[in-house]
């Protein structure tokens, strides 16, 4: 179903392209002035307050994730591209929420994750042992963008020496469409889409015969109830997972780097000198640099469930990055601390019954990138040149890092 975009931009206001990858002073003024916001133009609630963003999440029965707009593009509107029903589970409530859910899980069992962890871990030391010490580097073409192709590309069941192709398509069915360039990128959507699903359909058709211990695989063979995939849905259904694992993961690992170069340059030595403290910092780091991050629902029915009187149809945004910020969860909340005793409270991947599915996957695969990498060269420091505001593209996550350079020593 072809959704209304709602434009973000009209309700933030941002001024530049490193506001927007990094909109501190916006939350802080929300969450002291604005925790609930009526924004006229786009006719949307904001709430920013954790409390209120949990239970606009987890609410089912009052908040709805049915609606006809939406605050995220992805895939396109074309046969190809779109979202098969099965696995429809960010736009459907329970209960019939739970059985798509359990059909696209199959694919991500605790099972799953321990048999990917070593293949994960030798994509991260192939990457990183072809890095040049000593000398200058693009962290974000030469490993955050490249990692979680690579891990998306060999858990899925697909050639690894394609996978600069799968980004390519991902960067452009993920991307937000801008005002005034609708038509143009819905076409490049469309198009990306029809070579994603006519390069891989062949690919789905050949596991049958050749199984492998892969997504594809586990989509192949999953049967609840009778309910099964066929190959059409299976193709798309890796495009929707290949654009969350890749653009989501390759955000966060950029952003984890900027913040070792930026906010805080004694963090690098902290980590390396105990490296027991890594899971730790990885969720302070989702927490306080993963932006932005928010869900738009629908309401069901009135209420004042938010103190506010909420009519039936109304769409209210919760924006998670913000609730990161509450000072009422979180003791200085503007403040980077990787030993923070309750980081792993943060919403990044929402709550309730749509909390995402690849989250115990994206965890994994950023301790890997952050450990690997701390094991493996001694400290880095930040170029004197880079820009911010010039390194910096629209994303179906905000602003995302282009490019990045530092310094790397062995």
């Amino acid at each position: 179903m072809y959704k209304e975009m709602i434009d973000i931009q009209k309700i933030t206001n941002f001024q530049s392209r490193a506001e927007e990858f990094f909109p501190l002073n916006w939350y802080k003024k929300m969450l002291a002035n604005d925790p609930i916001y009526y924004h006229q133009e786009t006719d949307t609630w904001n709430v920013f307050k954790y409390a209120d963003v949990k239970v606009v999440l987890s609410k089912h029965e009052y908040f709805s994730s049915v609606g006809k707009r939406t605050t995220t593009a992805v895939g396109a509107n074309n046969k190809e591209g779109s979202i098969p029903e099965k696995i429809n589970i960010s736009g459907i409530d329970p209960p019939n929420h739970k059985k798509n859910r359990s059909l696209l899980s199959a694919a991500f069992t605790p099972r799953s994750l321990k048999l990917w962890e070593p293949r994960i871990q030798q994509i991260a030391n192939n990457l990183l042992d072809n890095l040049e010490a000593n000398g200058n580097i693009d962290i974000v073409k030469q490993f955050s963008s490249l990692f979680p192709t690579m891990v998306m590309a060999d858990l899925i069941g697909v050639p690894s020496t394609d996978s600069l192709m799968y980004k390519k398509w991902v960067d452009v069915l993920f991307q937000p469409y801008i005002r005034g360039q609708e038509k143009e990128i819905d076409e490049q959507k469309q198009t990306a889409a029809k070579e994603y699903f006519e390069y891989l359909y062949p690919l789905v058709v050949q596991k049958h015969a050749n199984p492998a211990d892969d997504i594809i695989t586990d989509l192949i063979n999953v049967d609840i109830n009778g309910e099964k995939f066929t190959d059409d849905e299976i193709v798309r259904t890796t495009m929707l997972l290949l654009g969350a694992g890749i653009e989501t993961t390759g955000h966060m690992i950029s952003s984890m780097f900027y913040s070792l170069l930026y906010d805080d340059t004694t963090l690098y030595n902290q980590l390396q000198n105990n490296l027991a403290i890594v899971p730790n910092a990885v969720e302070e780091m989702l927490r306080y640099r993963f932006h932005i991050s928010k869900r738009e629902r629908f309401v069901k029915e009135d209420n004042n469930l938010l103190g506010v009187d909420l009519k039936k149809g109304d769409v209210v945004i919760s924006w998670m990055s913000a609730a990161n910020m509450d000072e009422t969860v979180f003791e200085n909340p503007f403040e980077l601390q990787i030993n923070r005793p309750n980081s792993k409270k943060h919403l990044t991947f929402g709550n309730g019954p749509h909390f995402c599915l690849g989250a115990p996957l994206a965890r994994l695969e950023l301790n890997i990138a952050l450990k690997t990498f701390l094991q493996k060269f001694s400290r880095i420091e930040p170029v004197e040149t880079f820009n911010l505001e010039e390194n910096l593209t629209e994303s179906a996550v905000g602003q995302s890092l282009v490019y990045l350079p530092l310094n790397l020593y062995k």
